[in-house]
């Protein structure tokens, strides 16, 4: 019988949370602790010492023997160095355990050695980590003993961003500041901060670890270069929220008990639509501290599967064939006094300040989705969106028929004067109780989907953080939430300027609104007739980063600055690069190393076959056995030609120095040879002796977990 969990007993125990600063900080020292979280005042050293000994202790307590600034650089995975707790030994060989508030607060990783796009080269090295405060120190605790993780921001010795936090954090000090200015104008005076959440849905593969690190491509990539379906995938639609086995349930217990443990709300599990697929979804919480917990999530997942004899994929597109994952990223708006701003209420039509608010968002997304777009862009994503299985890569928005038919009545005649009200859920069946339905339906093929009282962002990818589609969601609502706040500002009559202002925005900006079937070429084509970009690639999406109008935004709200963004374009195209170029190079090894000597075997054991055959009855039918032979044969050439001709065209692309060309090469060029080198070595693997097959095929991996 497996252990009893208590939640409620566990939940948070490795976090340093509030409970436990209550508890063990003094009176003034947690004050003015609550005070720099909340409005931003500097800590003085007294006060950072007493944090510092306070954590120290807790941590040692429960096991810590290091610390480390725990960080997010634009690797796009996290960071962390350890230092032990010990300070230089006494004359009587003794040491004691030691952290100071300098410790706490400043930290010096080498800035050059992350990625930085040339805002720190190799001989300018120094980059300083900063405490963030607003999210809780926890402890970490796996084979190197018990860490204490305190979140850091990153940034280089001149002040520039290096971090995908930095400019987060920035952006939510946007969305807080234009946020209050509208609650003000409409009577608000109690709320004092706005502070935008998110719960990030999780989806990822488990495989057997035994088979994934048989398979090369996995083990190198993070997805299958080469594999031929199964004769039965996704169609029966038997997996999804279908019954979990058990070997999956006892991992799925073991990832729950940790991730309650470090204060993630996990509060959601299922089988996701592909063989193999599953989900987890937390409840929401600040973006700050949901981006920090998502990397907490995907670190766990991978750890935990581990121990268990699995591998968990995070691509986004591990297999071809079946749906790959995404992150589904649920964001809203909430004030400190707890007051939802995308609550629409039972009445939208006369609720003014959503209204408002609703249509800010709408001008945001459709003045800047090409933002959005790249937001969500990396390159496991390319294969994923747009594919008749996730979002497409066209940027909309559903309100569902509630909000649309408000929205139309106010284009059409300057107001709305009602709702669409929800009916009752008639079953037919008496035993069954009748209640009633929501006002509007779901759109699972949305890219930016109103579901109630939040908007789903459901282009993110499933390894991506979550970092970079938050910061320019914040930033552009920030923009429209200003532009509307200094109309309003100089109004004498705010309501009737800011109905105004709503029939404005719905009436320039409704092409953005589509409820209808997303994945459709019908929409493809009305989208372009509205004149909505479609931005298919990493690559195509880049550019949209370094607009005059982009760069204008982040630097009027201080989220990035031209040369941060530079630099972020210009390690995103590097990073297009190298994992394409990899992904290359590794089809090249295993099909020179494993696929094609196997498949020569392969077919000398079946000459042999047919020599004996012919030889010991001349007047037996051989003629599957040379037609098999022939058909390998014309198979393997087509392979080893093109084996070659990826060869020499990844060492074209390699050899461009300018990473934007160079991106381009490998998105126009190898990635077209990939396909054609695919496509004879996965028909291959259709005909030849499953035993003769150098590793484990998509049935092996999807359906033997």
């Amino acid at each position: 019988m497996s252990e009893v969990i208590n939640v409620a007993e566990i939940f948070g125990c490795k976090v340093f949370n509030d409970a436990v600063m209550k508890e063990r900080l003094p009176k003034k020292v947690y004050a003015e602790l609550q005070k720099t979280m909340k409005e931003g005042a500097e800590l003085s050293p007294q006060i950072a010492d007493s944090v510092a000994n306070a954590m120290k202790c807790w941590a040692v307590e429960h096991g810590a023997t290091h610390y480390t600034h725990w960080f997010q650089p634009l690797t796009g995975v996290t960071a962390e160095k350890h230092d032990s707790f010990i300070s230089a030994p006494t004359p009587e060989g003794k040491t004691l355990m030691e952290f100071s508030g300098k410790e706490l607060i400043k930290g010096e990783p080498d800035a050059s050695s992350f990625p930085s796009g040339g805002l720190r080269a190799t001989f300018e090295a120094r980059g300083y980590t900063a405490w963030d405060c607003t999210s809780p120190a926890f402890l970490k605790e796996d084979a190197a003993g018990v860490i204490l993780c305190i979140p850091t921001a990153f940034c280089s010795y001149t002040g520039e961003a290096l971090d995908k936090k930095t400019p987060l954090l920035r952006s939510m000090q946007a969305i807080d500041e234009q946020s209050i200015r509208l609650l003000r104008l409409f009577g608000n005076t109690t709320s004092h901060h706005v502070v935008p959440s998110v719960g990030a849905e999780q989806e990822y593969f488990l495989i057997d670890r035994e088979k994934f690190l048989k398979r090369k491509d996995l083990v190198y990539t993070g997805r299958t270069l080469f594999g031929s379906m199964p004769a039965k995938g996704q169609e029966l639609e038997d997996h999804y929220f279908g019954s979990i086995r058990e070997r999956i349930g006892s991992f799925m217990r073991d990832v729950n008990k940790e991730l309650w443990e470090l204060g993630v709300p996990s509060k959601t599990q299922h089988n996701e639509v592909a063989p193999a697929q599953h989900e987890l979804a937390p409840i929401y919480t600040s973006v700050n501290v949901s981006t920090d917990q998502n990397q907490l999530i995907m670190t766990t997942l991978k750890k935990v599967a581990t121990r268990h004899g699995l591998a968990c994929l995070l691509h986004e597109k591990p297999f071809n064939g079946v749906n790959g994952s995404g992150k589904h990223n649920n964001w809203s708006m909430t004030t400190d006094d707890g007051i939802n701003l995308l609550d629409p209420g039972k009445t939208p039509h006369d609720n003014i300040k959503f209204l408002l608010i609703l249509t800010c968002i709408l001008k945001a997304v459709d003045e800047h989705a090409d933002l959005l777009r790249v937001s969500a862009a990396c390159v496991g994503n390319d294969h994923r969106l747009g594919k008749q299985e996730a979002p497409p890569a066209i940027i909309s928005v559903f309100l569902g028929d509630q909000l649309e038919d408000v929205l139309t009545q106010i284009i059409e005649t300057g107001s709305a004067t009602h709702s669409l009200k929800g009916s009752r859920l008639q079953t037919g069946v008496t035993t069954l109780p009748n209640f009633a339905k929501d006002a509007t339906d779901r759109n699972r093929t949305s890219p930016f989907a109103f579901t109630g009282n939040k908007f789903e962002f459901r282009m993110v990818g499933s390894s991506d953080s979550i970092a970079c589609a938050n910061t320019v969601l914040n930033t552009i609502v920030a923009e429209a939430f200003c532009d509307a706040a200094d109309e309003l500002e100089k109004a004498e009559d705010v309501t009737a300027r800011a109905n105004e202002l709503i029939t404005k925005y719905a009436t320039e900006h409704s092409r953005v609104v589509f409820n209808g079937n997303g994945y459709s070429e019908e929409w493809v084509q009305e989208a372009a007739r509205r004149g909505l970009p479609n931005i298919p690639s990493m690559v195509d999406a880049e550019p949209a980063l370094l607009t005059d109008k982009a760069v204008d935004m982040f630097k009027r709200f201080g989220v990035f600055t031209r040369s941060e963004l530079e630099a972020r374009v210009e390690i995103y195209y590097e990073i297009y690069v190298k994992q394409i170029n990899i992904e290359a190079k590794a089809m090249i090894n295993i099909s020179n190393k494993q696929i094609i000597p196997a498949m020569i075997n392969a077919m000398e054991k079946l000459a042999e076959s047919l020599s004996a055959v012919a030889q010991a009855c001349p007047e037996a039918d051989v003629s599957v056995q040379k037609k098999r032979l022939i058909k390998c044969s014309a198979l393997l050439a087509k392979a080893e030609a093109n084996v070659e001709k990826l060869e020499k065209i990844t060492a074209e692309a390699a050899a461009i120095p300018e990473m934007d060309l160079a991106a381009r090469a490998y998105h126009d060029k190898v990635m077209p040879a990939m396909v054609e080198l695919r496509t004879p070595i996965d028909a291959l693997e259709m005909i030849v002796d499953k035993k003769c097959w150098p590793f484990p095929s998509y049935g092996d991996m999807l359906y033997e977990v």
